[in-house]
């Protein structure tokens, strides 16, 4: 938990969230995140640590040891991200509701529409 990278949490069985995270990873050039996925151990160990409801349903973001999630998260993430992908943290300027609600929608059929793989992943960062 000391890491001084920005931790990206990811649930690790989302085919959604496993391409998201193949994405960034092939984006970041410079190594600033550090990949754990929600499932692992080392994942339960941060959301205890970082008080996030267990039920949070989203991709996380600690960076500075504060915790991003939903659209926040991926706004923040593209915003670390070289350009072109920087370009789309403009999407802050929309209204946080619209963003999430639209987060939220993806979430709750990311398994339906991707699929679920049956092993969590691990990345070595």
């Amino acid at each position: 938990m000391g890491n001084d990278k920005n931790i990206l949490l990811f649930d690790g069985v989302c085919n959604l969230c496993n391409h998201s995270v193949d994405f960034v990873l092939k984006r970041d050039r410079t190594k600033q995140f550090y990949y754990v996925s929600l499932q692992s151990e080392e994942g339960k160990k941060l959301v205890e640590h970082y008080r996030i409801p267990s039920d949070t349903d989203s991709v996380i973001l600690i960076r500075n040891t504060k915790v991003f999630t939903e659209s926040e998260a991926a706004v923040e993430i593209a915003q670390m991200l070289p350009v072109p992908w920087k370009w789309l943290s403009v999407l802050r300027f929309l209204p946080r509701g619209w963003r999430d609600g639209l987060y939220r929608w993806v979430a709750r059929n990311r398994y339906r529409w991707f699929g679920k793989r049956e092993n969590c992943r691990i990345i070595q960062n």
